[in-house]
C-alpha cells in the first residue's frame, strides 16, 4: 500500500481525477439529481474555495463540486484540498484522496499553492459543520474558526464561497454530541469537538464518527457565489482581529443567505415532484 508525502504538491494525478469523474459522476447524477450553478464565476489564478461541510464521513457535494469544475474548466479550476492530517493518515482514505489532490492543511502548503497560481479548498467548520445536528441543516456552522480569513488576507487571494444544500440529508444526525466530546476529552486526544449520535443505512444508530454508509436519496443543490475580494490584505490585515471578524461576517453571511435560498428552492422542488407523482396517470379506464 503506497503512502504519500502529505506536504507534496506533486501527488495529484489528472488520470486519477479524470477516471474518478468518469466513474462517479453518473452515480451522482442518478442518486442526487444535482443542480450546480455559478461555475462561470470561478476566477482565473489563485483562489480559496470556502465551502460548508456536510454528511459526516461522506460528502457527496464535494464530488459534485469537483466534477462540475473539472468538466467546465479542467484541472486549472480544480482545487487542492487542505485536509485534516488525522483523517488523511487513515489507510484507504489516504490512498484514495491524496492522488485526487489532498494535502496537509497548513499555511505553508497554502502559500505554495497560491504562489503557483493554484486553488485550494477549505471547510472552515470541519467537524462542527459536517456533523452538525439535522435540525441545523440550513445553517453554516464555522464556530470561532477564522483561520480561513487570515489565510486569504495574508496571501491576498480572493475567496470563492461554495454553498451546498441537501447534502446534510444523506443521514440523520440526531445530536452533534459536543457534550460527549468534552466529557471524553476528544479535542485533546483526536482534535475533534463533536461525537455525533446519528442514524444511517445500514448501521442504524451510531455514536461517534459514522462509518461509510449508504446515503439517503436526496436532491443536492450547489452554487458558487461571486468571488470575495478584500479591501485590505497582507500580514497586518490578517492580524487585525476586528477586520478579520468583519471579513468573516461578510463571507459567512453571504453563505448562510445562499443556503437558506437554496434550501427553500429544494423544498419547492420536492413539493412539485410529490404533486406530479400524485397526479400521474394510473392507467386507462377499460370500462369494466
Amino acid at each position: 500500500m503506497k503512502w504519500y508525502d502529505l506536504d507534496s504538491l506533486d501527488n495529484r494525478s489528472e488520470e486519477r481525477v479524470e477516471a474518478m469523474v468518469r466513474r462517479v459522476e453518473p452515480m451522482l447524477q442518478a442518486f442526487f439529481r444535482p443542480v450546480v450553478r455559478g461555475v462561470d464565476r470561478v476566477p482565473r489564478g489563485s483562489a480559496l474555495y470556502v465551502a460548508n461541510h456536510n454528511g459526516a464521513s461522506m460528502t457527496p457535494d464535494t464530488f459534485i463540486m469537483g466534477a462540475a469544475l473539472y468538466r467546465e474548466h479542467g484541472m486549472d479550476a480544480l482545487p487542492y484540498g487542505l485536509a485534516h492530517e488525522v483523517a488523511m493518515q487513515l489507510p484507504a482514505v489516504h490512498q484514495f484522496f491524496v492522488p485526487l489532490g489532498a494535502v496537509r492543511a497548513s499555511h505553508a502548503n497554502a502559500h505554495r499553492l497560491f504562489a503557483e497560481g493554484k486553488k485550494a479548498l477549505v471547510y472552515p467548520g470541519g467537524d462542527l459543520d459536517s456533523m452538525r445536528s439535522f435540525r441545523h441543516r440550513d445553517r453554516v456552522v464555522f464556530g470561532p474558526r477564522r483561520g480561513y480569513i487570515r489565510l486569504a488576507l495574508r496571501e491576498g487571494t480572493p475567496i470563492v464561497p461554495v454553498v451546498s444544500s441537501g447534502a446534510h440529508s444523506v443521514l440523520l444526525t440526531l445530536d452533534d454530541g459536543r457534550w460527549l466530546a468534552r466529557a471524553l476529552g476528544l479535542k485533546r486526544l483526536v482534535r475533534t469537538e463533536v461525537w455525533p449520535i446519528a442514524l444511517s443505512i445500514p448501521w442504524g444508530l451510531t455514536v461517534g464518527p459514522t462509518p461509510p454508509y449508504i446515503p439517503f436519496p436526496t436532491q443536492i443543490f450547489v452554487e458558487f457565489l461571486e468571488p470575495v475580494h478584500f479591501e485590505r490584505t497582507g500580514p497586518e490585515a490578517a492580524e487585525d482581529s476586528a477586520y478579520v471578524e468583519a471579513c468573516h461576517e461578510r463571507v459567512h453571511g453571504a453563505m448562510e443567505s445562499a443556503l437558506k435560498r437554496l434550501s427553500q428552492e429544494r423544498r419547492r422542488a420536492r413539493r412539485a415532484r410529490m404533486i406530479r407523482w400524485f397526479r400521474r396517470p394510473t392507467g386507462s379506464d377499460n370500462g369494466c
